[in-house]
């Protein structure tokens, strides 16, 4: 299926990903399958209201379908982000990380196995997700706290207390939305950040291999498309999650297009994936 998820195991390096400013510097790409899905026209427009509105659904499904099978550990997280081994926070308290989208636990588990110092917090909008993650051998209410909350509308302080928060991991969760949803989004997890406090970012970035894979008739709005089982998926520019993040009282530690071969290792195929990446830190003053 060339417009499902692509169930991709990243090759392990031991090195972190250099963080590229230029696109045209990575893409394994011609021109031309840029400019195609640049200029393909957007489906109509209820069909975007539509996704929205099914998110938590389709999730749900997918979850129901795959279980905790389709994902894979992401083992590369602390290579990636060093601030996830960090054993005390500035009061010399325990250290406390919010993954959000946490989906079964693929960041949760592996993370806390590599800094055990860690009180994780994971939320996600499907309630199916959750329950996979509270029955997890590894889960206990010591280490652990899982809750359903759709950041989009539900409240977060409704789960967590105000700037609880050292480390956020956002990692291809804002690419399951529109872009339109994403600044309640974090104007939700700001409350629970404490000033100062650090957003690791991962997501998919624009022309990536599973982009330009969507047949015709997926495109919900620029950069937006809707796979066959109505999950959606967004491909971002790095200009975007700057401005994401700096619009809304963050500054940037860094950011960068990350380019890395994955396999495929059902169809024996490898493809160039394109991820944007990134760290913000919250200013003091915009609490």
């Amino acid at each position: 299926h060339t417009h499902t998820h692509t169930q991709m195991m990243e090759m392990d390096g031991s090195e972190p990903a250099p963080l590229v400013d230029d696109i045209n510097s990575l893409i394994a790409v011609t021109a031309g399958e840029c400019e195609r899905a640049d200029e393909e026209k957007c489906e109509r427009p209820y069909l975007s209201v539509k996704y929205s509105k099914d998110a938590k659904r389709n999730w749900d499904l997918f979850y129901k379908r795959n279980t905790v099978n389709f994902f894979k550990d992401r083992h590369w997280l602390v290579r990636e982000f060093p601030v996830l081994l960090t054993e005390t926070n500035d009061n010399e308290e325990r250290p406390v990380l919010l993954e959000i989208g946490c989906g079964v636990g693929n960041t949760i588990f592996p993370v806390r196995k590599e800094n055990p110092h860690l009180f994780v917090y994971g939320c996600d909008l499907s309630p199916r997700a959750v329950d996979f993650v509270k029955q997890h051998d590894e889960y206990s209410d010591g280490h652990c706290n899982a809750f359903q909350c759709d950041l989009r509308s539900d409240n977060i302080l409704d789960h967590m207390e105000t700037s609880t928060v050292d480390i956020i991991t956002a990692l291809f969760v804002f690419s399951a939305m529109s872009l339109d949803e994403m600044t309640p989004v974090i104007d939700n997890i700001k409350k629970v950040l404490k000033p100062g406090g650090v957003v690791c970012f991962r997501d998919y970035g624009i022309y990536d291999h599973a982009m330009l894979r969507f047949k015709k008739g997926h495109k919900l709005q620029p950069q937006l498309y809707f796979r066959q089982d109505g999950t959606r998926a967004f491909y971002f520019k790095q200009e975007q999650v700057r401005d994401l993040f700096e619009s809304n009282g963050f500054t940037t530690n860094k950011v960068g297009y990350v380019s890395r071969e994955t396999v495929n290792k059902k169809e024996g195929l490898s493809a160039a994936r394109v991820f944007v990446q990134g760290e913000f830190c919250l200013s003091t003053e915009s609490k």
